[in-house]
């Protein structure tokens, strides 16, 4: 496996930023971490679905828009036939499956992952996306696919607050955008 380089070396200044009251937002970035996408043919969603519990180590399958967190990985319905399976804790078993089941994709490289966390998360990502992020519209375990400025972005909630997958070649630009807009809420690079 290639060595992991941050698509945002040289934007992020660790502190403090805008209002002097307190940050609103905590933006961190997750760093060195495992993505996989598993797709399934129609007629074999549900065993492709138990293969990839299996490797998240999780209870269940998530329906779509649903992410459930596993002692190996969190598992995201990203699509109807289509999971994203992501850890922080080192590279994910590769998936073996036959071709007439489904396919398996290593993305790690291909996207950027932030996390949001603080009173004012929810209200920043609104300025952005077309979706209401409230606790009871957008609850723990929710996962949505959209864009920010019509660049596709995948974002789900979690215990630790929202996370959002960029894909790595407008990590900067979109960094630029949240950040900008962030200071108004004073926010904190962690």
């Amino acid at each position: 496996m290639a060595e992991w380089r941050s698509a945002l070396k040289g934007q992020l200044s660790l502190g403090k930023v805008g209002t002097s009251d307190g940050s609103g937002v905590t933006i961190s970035e997750v760093t060195s971490f495992s993505l996989l996408q598993i797709a399934a043919w129609p007629d074999c969603l549900q065993d492709v679905g138990g293969v990839a519990a299996v490797l998240a180590d999780c209870d269940r399958v998530p329906s779509p828009g649903q992410a459930v967190q596993g002692t190996q990985a969190t598992l995201m319905r990203v699509e109807p036939l289509k999971w994203w399976l992501i850890s922080q804790h080192g590279h994910l078993e590769q998936l073996s499956l036959a071709g007439d089941k489904g396919a398996g994709l290593d993305l790690s490289s291909s996207r950027t992952w932030l996390t949001l966390h603080g009173p004012k998360a929810a209200d920043l990502l609104n300025h952005f996306l077309p979706l209401n992020l409230s606790d009871t519209a957008f609850p723990l375990g929710s996962v949505a696919s959209t864009a920010i400025h019509h660049v596709g972005v995948t974002l789900w909630r979690d215990a630790q607050g929202i996370s959002l997958l960029l894909p790595r070649s407008f990590a900067v630009f979109l960094w630029e955008q949240l950040t900008d807009s962030a200071a108004q809420y004073g926010y904190e690079v962690a």
